[in-house]
Formats: C-alpha cells, sequence, structure tokens
C-alpha cells in the first residue's frame, strides 16, 4: 500500500499508522492505536523478565564442618534467589576424613533445605553420589511462597533506606522553621577597663610617672 493511502486509512479509523519493522524492504507498518500498542509492548517486556529469572541457576557451597553463622548467611541468599524465581543448585564436597562421616555433610543439607522449606522445594532427597552431595531446589509458586524475610520483617511506616526517594505530598505538615541565632555583642574596651574581681592589685594607687628627660 503506498505511504499516503496508509496514512489517510489511519485518519479515517481514527488510529495511529506505527512503523513495526523500518530495516524491512518495503518497511512494514500497522495502523493501531499508538497509546495502546506501547501499553502492549511494555507488558510483554515485563512478562520476559519474570520468565528470565526462572532459567536462571544459583549454585550455594556447603561445608561439612560450615560455621553456623556462615550457614545463615548462604540461606539468606538462597531465599532471595527463591523470591526471585531463581533454581538454587546446593552443592557439598566431602573432604578427606570427612568420607568417613558423610551423615555429618547429610545433617547440614537436610537443615538446609529444612530452613528453605517456605520458599523452595529440593527435586529429589538427599543423596551422597560419590563423594559430593547435590541437587536442586525450585522457587514454590507465588501464591504458596513466603514472604522474603525482609518485607515480612518490616514495621508498618518504617522508614526507608538512606538513598530511597521520599514521595511527599502538599497535605503534609510545613516542618517549624528555626529559630534566628543570637547575637551577643560584647564591647572589648569595656571589658579591659573593667576591673577583675577579686583582684588585690586593683585598690593600690601607684604614683604618676614621669616621662624620661630629652636625650641631649
Amino acid at each position: 500500500m503506498d505511504l499516503a493511502q496508509a496514512i489517510r486509512l489511519a485518519q479515517n479509523n481514527g488510529v495511529d499508522l506505527v512503523e513495526i519493522a523500518p530495516n524491512a524492504v518495503p518497511p512494514v507498518c500497522r495502523v493501531v492505536d499508538y497509546g495502546k500498542y506501547k501499553y502492549e509492548i511494555s507488558k510483554k517486556e515485563k512478562e520476559a523478565k519474570k520468565t528470565s529469572h526462572a532459567n536462571e541457576v544459583k549454585e550455594i557451597q556447603l561445608s561439612a564442618v560450615i560455621d553456623p553463622h556462615d550457614l545463615g548467611i548462604k540461606l539468606a541468599h538462597a531465599i532471595g534467589f527463591l523470591c526471585e524465581d531463581m533454581q538454587v543448585k546446593i552443592n557439598l564436597r566431602f573432604r578427606g576424613r570427612q568420607n568417613a562421616h558423610t551423615e555429618v555433610g547429610a545433617g547440614v543439607v537436610k537443615k538446609f533445605l529444612a530452613d528453605l522449606a517456605p520458599w523452595g522445594q529440593a527435586n529429589s532427597d538427599v543423596r551422597i553420589v560419590g563423594k559430593a552431595i547435590n541437587l536442586m531446589v525450585n522457587p514454590l509458586p507465588r501464591h504458596k511462597r513466603a514472604k522474603h524475610p525482609d518485607e515480612a520483617n518490616r514495621p508498618a511506616g518504617a522508614a526507608p533506606k538512606a538513598g530511597a526517594e521520599v514521595e511527599t505530598t502538599d497535605d503534609a505538615p510545613a516542618a517549624k522553621p528555626s529559630a534566628p541565632a543570637k547575637v551577643v555583642r560584647v564591647d572589648t574596651n569595656a571589658a579591659a577597663a573593667a576591673p577583675t574581681l577579686n583582684n588585690p592589685f586593683d585598690q593600690l594607687s601607684l604614683p604618676p610617672t614621669t616621662p624620661p628627660p630629652p636625650a641631649s
């Protein structure tokens, strides 16, 4: 269709002529409502972002002799990944004498999975294959998943973090202006002439001094 005919067709229908593929030969256009078209594009981009996280896999390395504090940090990372719809791969390797007591490492993994239960579910039981334990944890659906601990523990009306933008309204009371600073003027000459309290030398009268004779 000729460009002039396409523009006339869009004007007659009260819509816009939007160029879809400018690099095509000939260029491809659509007769649509431009506002509605932009809304559909943004909706598709949001859906693509949601599904892109579902294909990501984050790995968490554990140890049979891991410190409880380190275990808590790794648990917080795993919860954050699951809340973003990512899969979590748990990996624990036995080293040296740890192979003689693999039940210790298995207990660490079982406790880790029990703490992750409100946010994700393992795709298999804890099994020792060779000298390691490997398994995947899939995030639960959003309606069955617990909230992120940071969101659940944040009290209502809590102050935002530093650097966050705060929305203000005209209904909010204006801050009271601070009182002007008080200016105190001190006469240094009067202060120097005033006698010092409890100074015994202020009560003595000194004889007048005579100027020295001029030199001959």
